[in-house]
């Protein structure tokens, strides 16, 4: 049986000082910390050889040791999380994530971090624009160039983390990826949140994957309203009991909630008749019954709520469409989840394989089952560091921290 040790992510410290963060991580008990990017704390582009020298240091003194550099999928541009990606039509903007994840092989080379990890990135309405372009050829040419820049004496190995929504989102699809790959330097980065969204029966998955799984990723999660955006084509398909459907048409912009309860129509002037008879024909597809409700867009909440976080990550989680186009959804789901109106939805907006919203909680306050989970990838022959990544939770960066630990803990070999 393998052996599983807990470790912590700065992605959930980012109001701290790095070191600082270290020195909280340590004394909460974890064995391990992630070290990742993040524009503020730790940005590669400026830290001296004299910061990253001391913050060497500081790792050789602490109990705490350095388990994997994660390479910031939300370094470059915040409000577009995971762009430019590894699969960006634009060679330069591949190149820039490339440089980036190679910053990740120097610094875990100078911190003694084993391992390096990253995200595939998403189909985009570019890639829809240019179906000639294949996306996973895109992928396996980064990928290797990225593995070039390791050493043949040394001891690093890249990570591919699926992740919902995602060109690589199930396991199976990055344990193909491994397989074209060949490499022993490029392995399964699996984040156990990931697994409950993405997969149908997620501890049997684990157990498939964890042979290859060389490093965690843990918080937990729970049920959401599972949603989908979606272009207007004569091909659309609905499936209610798997997601409701928000349907966008590019010619006036509007949107139209295909949901048995809430058949709804988002628009600045209401629809003529050719657009009446395609929302007729839409919701009778879909086999929802009753007249749609006209919702005036213009009169929609647009600031900001304490529902931002949640909307913002379910919105950046949907493939195919252009940022305009998500953006002018924002309000749409603002005001199904009641932003600042009575709330038609009193779950969180999910765009899921099983319709668990992917929200990074805090381990114990979702129905995730670490005992299981952690069991699943022990016993199949996963042995390392399950960090905790709670990026949704800095501001109450303390709380996380001792409540994850303290929960985590019960499940791990040396707790057990």
């Amino acid at each position: 049986m393998g052996e599983l040790q807990l470790s912590y992510s700065t992605f959930g410290l980012t109001d701290l000082d790095l070191l600082d963060a270290i020195d909280a991580v340590d004394r909460a008990g974890y064995a391990g910390i992630e070290i990742s990017f993040h524009r503020r704390q730790l940005n590669p582009f400026d830290i001296s050889d004299e910061d990253l020298g001391t913050l060497r240091k500081r790792l050789q003194t602490a109990r705490v040791r350095a388990a994997c550099v994660a390479t910031a999928s939300h370094f470059f541009t915040p409000s577009r999380p995971h762009e430019p990606s590894l699969i960006s039509l634009d060679l330069a903007g591949r190149k820039r994530r490339i440089d980036l994840i190679k910053r990740g092989i120097r610094f875990a080379r100078q911190l003694g971090a084993p391992l390096v990890t990253f995200g595939s990135g998403f189909i985009r309405d570019e890639h829809v624009s240019h179906p000639s372009v294949d996306p996973h050829l895109l992928l396996l040419e980064s990928i290797e160039e990225c593995l070039r820049a390791i050493r043949d004496d040394e001891d690093i190995t890249l990570l591919i983390e699926p992740e919902p929504g995602m060109l690589i989102e199930t396991f199976d699809q990055g344990l193909a990826l491994i397989e074209q790959i060949d490499s022993p330097r490029f392995k399964l980065h699996v984040d156990i949140c990931h697994a409950y969204c993405s997969e149908k029966n997620y501890i049997a998955a684990l157990a498939a994957a964890a042979p290859h799984t060389r490093y965690l990723h843990v918080s937990d999660a729970r049920r959401g309203y599972n949603l989908k955006i979606e272009k207007d084509a004569e091909d659309l398909t609905f499936d209610l009991d798997v997601a409701a459907k928000l349907i966008y048409f590019p010619d006036t912009a509007d949107y139209l909630l295909v949901d048995r309860d809430h058949p709804l129509y988002f628009c600045d002037a209401k629809p003529g008749p050719a657009r009446r008879r395609r929302i007729e024909s839409l919701l009778a597809q879909a086999r929802v019954h009753g007249d749609p409700r006209y919702i005036d867009y213009p009169s929609l909440y647009a600031g900001a709520s304490p529902l931002d976080d949640e909307i913002f990550t379910y919105l950046i989680s949907i493939p195919g469409l252009s940022y305009e186009v998500l953006e002018r959804a924002k309000p749409v789901i603002a005001y199904l989840r009641g932003a600042k109106n009575p709330p038609l939805l009193d779950k969180m907006v999910a765009n899921t394989r099983t319709g668990i919203a992917h929200f990074h909680e805090i381990p114990g306050e979702g129905t995730l089952d670490f005992r299981a989970s952690f069991n699943a990838l022990t016993r199949n022959g996963f042995s390392g560091y399950a960090s905790v990544e709670l990026y949704h939770h800095v501001e109450s960066w303390q709380r996380a921290l001792t409540d994850s630990y303290r929960h985590l803990a019960q499940f791990t070999d040396a707790h057990a």
